[in-house]
């Protein structure tokens, strides 16, 4: 489990099924076999070296996050596992990306503020709500606008600053994984 809270931006070293994430900070007391969510998608660290770790991505996290697509020298949010006990400074993170939005635009507001547009899949809107969580590539933000199928979110000048949400551009594909609790109360009012 994780909490949205991007601990470092890290850079793909070496791209593919067989990845190595140049990193420091998220090193720290991190073992092989731990996990480490990459842009919001759970993997486990295979292999930890001083500059950073290996993991293995399957054809699935392969086809459903944007994994897939980065080049070596691509920056990726990194968050270590939660612990028992850590404040959720976010929410509730499972690194199960539900699929991939597309960037629609990025504005600036006052006080360094931004506002965030992005096209989410069709089949997803109905998981969202206004004021609701939203996790997109890793990072916690809470839905500040909908309309339809498309979703927006208030940046603040830390969240821009400390993530890969400044790098986005027109054709940008980002993670999604919408709020688990609303998943569970849909499949629970589903007739059987």
């Amino acid at each position: 489990m994780f909490t949205g809270i991007v601990e470092e931006v890290g850079t793909i070293a070496v791209a593919g099924s067989r990845m190595k994430l140049g990193c420091r900070a998220v090193l720290e007391g991190t073992k092989a076999g731990a996990s480490i969510a990459v842009n919001g998608v759970c993997l486990t660290a295979v292999t930890i070296e001083p500059d950073g770790f290996w993991c293995d991505l399957s054809p699935e996290t392969l086809s459903r996050s944007n994994l897939g697509m980065p080049r070596a020298g691509s920056r990726v949010n990194l968050e270590r596992a939660a612990a028992v006990g850590d404040r959720l400074s976010g929410h509730i993170v499972q690194g199960h990306v539900d699929g991939t939005a597309e960037f629609l635009s990025l504005e600036s507001l006052p006080d360094g503020n931004w506002w965030l547009k992005v096209g989410v899949p069709a089949g997803l809107d109905r998981y969202l709500v206004h004021k609701g969580s939203v996790t997109l590539d890793g990072v916690s933000l809470t839905i500040a606008a909908l309309d339809q199928v498309v979703l927006s979110v208030a940046i603040i000048p830390h969240t821009y600053e400390n993530t890969v949400i400044r790098d986005y551009a027109a054709g940008s594909k980002i993670n999604v994984e919408v709020d688990l609790i609303a998943k569970y109360v849909e499949r629970l009012l589903r007739p059987l």
